[in-house]
């Protein structure tokens, strides 16, 4: 057999596509486990930063004095660590916007050329637990397709910004014969799958140890798909769970950051809540249109970029304020959502954070991290020192061991975080 790149491409073209498809499965896979409280985890990333000077205190340790942001989540301050110096290694301010590719995964050198991702943190968390829910992971935006959600192989996973959309997907069933009709589209996959397996097999002699090495990611990749078409399928016939509240309303104006940020939240903690899935991505909206808050007059990207400018500062200030608010808002309604053992909020790890540690000067350094919720003891300032900080990843290691997956390692972690413990069992 004569192989050429382009008819190698041609017959694994399917297998460049998976990751639309895997997506696709991820969305309804797995079965879920209602015997106990399980461990969940939210992500969240502001894109535009949070001020430091408004949302870092003074003080570390426990005995902090509250913030101006910290101070609206006050009702919160036990259910919360606060963490200063952390960065991502290999970033920089020339690409500090797009170091948001690299939040959730890590990986050195984004937006420079030749630059290729890895699996983000929940895909990561995914593949350990994702198969216990109807979906895995769900990937949301406030603006746009853009998330923090990557697979193995460094593609990004397009996050949903309708949430009225996510919504008929996690709770309206279909009529039958949508029923039926999504059953044959995931036989019809799986056939396509079994030619493509097949393909591969037959040309695995005539390649190298390198292009082997390749291929055998790639059968990996197949297996994987084919089991979770596998269980996406008998997911199709299972009902949705009910909820007594009414399908949102998707917010048209873009520059609403505040209404599109409570939908997202609202619809996360349904999701939460009905153990539809247990691991969310949020990728903040950052518009660069005026919101519609009193006192606000210029766009939030445009006040981000601030340049110490008084009136900025006042304007960017009420912007974050609002913000802030609605994730108290989030805590609120996952504590005082009750499961058999604690507190939703007990049982997910809420961390909000940014790749900007500050908008204005397009800084990635001394990233603003707020960590809620989970299996930690929470209530302090956990500084570092931003001129020798600790890799972000590190934390991510601490979230990963707390979701109860074995792992000591995660992109350019050195170890887990210092004085971040976890509660006793």
């Amino acid at each position: 057999m004569i192989l050429h790149r382009r008819s190698f491409l041609r017959a694994s073209g399917v297998a460049l596509a998976l990751p639309v498809l895997n997506a696709f499965a991820d969305e309804s896979s797995g079965k879920a486990d209602r015997t106990a409280s399980p461990r969940r985890m939210l992500c969240i990333c502001a894109p535009l930063g949070l001020h430091p000077d408004y949302f870092f205190p003074s003080q570390t340790g426990k005995d902090y004095q509250l913030s101006p942001y910290l101070e609206i989540l006050r009702d919160h301050r036990s259910d919360f660590t606060v963490i200063s110096g952390l960065a991502h290694a290999g970033m920089g301010s020339s690409f500090a916007h797009q170091a948001s590719a690299s939040f959730l995964t890590g990986a050195p050198g984004a937006g420079r050329p030749g630059f290729r991702n890895t699996i983000s943190l929940d895909q990561l968390c995914a593949q350990h637990i994702g198969t216990e829910t109807r979906f895995p992971s769900l990937s949301l935006s406030g603006e746009g397709a853009g998330g923090l959600s990557w697979t193995r192989t460094g593609a990004l996973i397009a996050a949903d910004n309708s949430p009225s959309r996510v919504f008929a997907r996690l709770f309206l069933e279909g009529d039958p014969g949508q029923v039926q009709s999504r059953i044959r589209s995931l036989e019809d996959g799986r056939s396509i799958l079994d030619d493509v397996h097949d393909q591969a097999h037959s040309i695995l002699t005539e390649l190298g140890t390198e292009d082997r090495s390749k291929l055998d990611e790639y059968l990996t990749s197949v297996r994987e798909l084919e089991q979770r078409m596998i269980k996406d399928q008998s997911w199709a016939t299972k009902p949705k769970p009910r909820v007594a509240v009414e399908a949102p309303r998707d917010i048209p104006n873009v520059a609403d950051l505040i209404g599109r940020t409570r939908l997202l939240f609202d619809l996360s903690h349904l999701a939460l809540q009905t153990d539809s899935t247990r691991l969310i991505t949020i990728m903040l909206a950052g518009s660069s249109f005026a919101p519609p808050i009193e006192g606000v007059s210029l766009g939030h990207h445009d006040l981000s970029h601030h340049g110490r400018d008084p009136g900025k500062l006042a304007q960017l200030k009420i912007v974050e304020e609002e913000t802030m608010k609605t994730v108290r808002d989030l805590l609120g309604k996952l504590k005082q959502s009750e499961e058999a053992d604690g507190s939703l909020l007990d049982h997910t790890t809420v961390f909000l954070g940014s790749n900007l540690g500050d908008g204005s000067s397009h800084s990635t350094k001394n990233l603003p991290v707020l960590l809620a919720g989970g299996n930690f003891q929470h209530g302090q300032h956990l500084a570092f020192d931003p001129e020798n900080p600790p890799p972000l990843c590190n934390l991510f290691v601490n979230m990963m061991q707390s979701l109860g997956i074995p792992a000591d390692t995660f992109g350019t972690s050195t170890g887990t975080l210092t004085g971040l413990v976890t509660r006793t069992q």
